[in-house]
Order: C-alpha cells, then sequence, then structure tokens
C-alpha cells in the first residue's frame, strides 16, 4: 500500500505541467569564445627556411574576429639571427598579438637577456616590420659596464644597438 502511495505522488509531481527553465545569462556573447586554443604551446616562426624566433606560452588563445591572440601563463621567445643562433630571450607574464601587424606585446615583468645586456619593463613591444624592440615605459638596462635608467627604448631585436630616449639614471657597473 505504501509502495502504490509513493508511487501516485511520484507520478503526479512528475506530470505538473509548470517546468522550471533555467537561467540564461545574455551578457555572454560568442565573441568571448577564442576560434582556437592551447596549452604549453612552442610555435616555431621561420623565413626563407630559417628559424626567427620560437615562442612558449602556457595558454594562448586566438580571437580571429578581434585580430588577436592573447598570451597567458609565463611567455617566453628567443629570438635567433640569421645563422640561426640565439641571440636574445623575451620573458613576461603574459602578452598579446596584433594578428595583422604580427607585432608582439609583452606585458608585466618583462625581461629581454641578451649575452651582455638585460633590459626589464612592465611593457614592450616587438615590431614585426623592422624585428626592434621599443617600449615607452621606464626601463632599466644592465649591461657589463653600466646601469642606465630612463622613459622610452627602442633597440633591434638581439640588443647591439640601443637608444633610451629620456634618460633619468645612469651610472657604472664597477660603482654598484
Amino acid at each position: 500500500m505504501r509502495y502504490i502511495l509513493f508511487l501516485t505522488i511520484t507520478i503526479l509531481i512528475g506530470c505538473s505541467s509548470e517546468r522550471v527553465k533555467p537561467p540564461i545569462d545574455r551578457t555572454f556573447q560568442d565573441k568571448d569564445i577564442p576560434a582556437q586554443e592551447s596549452w604549453n604551446a612552442e610555435v616555431t616562426f621561420s623565413d626563407s627556411g630559417k628559424i626567427r624566433a620560437i615562442l612558449y606560452a602556457g595558454h594562448i588563445r586566438m580571437y580571429p574576429d578581434k585580430n588577436e591572440t592573447l598570451l597567458d601563463s609565463n611567455i617566453k621567445i628567443d629570438f635567433y639571427d640569421i645563422n640561426e643562433i640565439k641571440t636574445t630571450t623575451l620573458t613576461s607574464k603574459r602578452g598579446r598579438v596584433d594578428d595583422i601587424t604580427k607585432d608582439l606585446f609583452a606585458i608585466d615583468s618583462v625581461v629581454a637577456q641578451s649575452d651582455s645586456i638585460i633590459i626589464t619593463t612592465e611593457e614592450m613591444m616587438w615590431r614585426n616590420k623592422d624585428r626592434k624592440i621599443v617600449s615607452d615605459k621606464f626601463v632599466t638596462i644592465l649591461s657589463p659596464k653600466e646601469k642606465i635608467q630612463g622613459y622610452g627604448f627602442e633597440s633591434d631585436q638581439n640588443l647591439k644597438n640601443y637608444v633610451i630616449y629620456n634618460i633619468t639614471y645612469i651610472t657604472r657597473r664597477d660603482t654598484l
């Protein structure tokens, strides 16, 4: 008897005409979803069959509608010369690639390092059209001979020829 009563109540509750609809988040848009994603990625860039750079990123998200690719989780880029010898390493916590110009923007705790030069800043851009590293932020350059600080910076990607536009501090390294 109890079994029949339980079964009847269950059927009546299940046959209710009122349906519960889940709430819909109308603020979410399709453009917020990346077209492609990759984790622990290694991307090799070449020119005429020679390695020019290797990008390492913990997470890559591509947004073709926005013409940008977002890079997260400790970015590292190794740059190579014409002889495929690694000349420079650039690291940052995150970054962005403009998919039209192919310019790379390194953001947050940026360090560019060659054999003898270390440059630190909060934002830096690798400009694809002339393969230069530039920043309009505060930078610190450590070379074997000196420490230079200032605002605005431009260099070739090998860090051999660089300019700081507004120097605020300079000292010889042997006095540090």
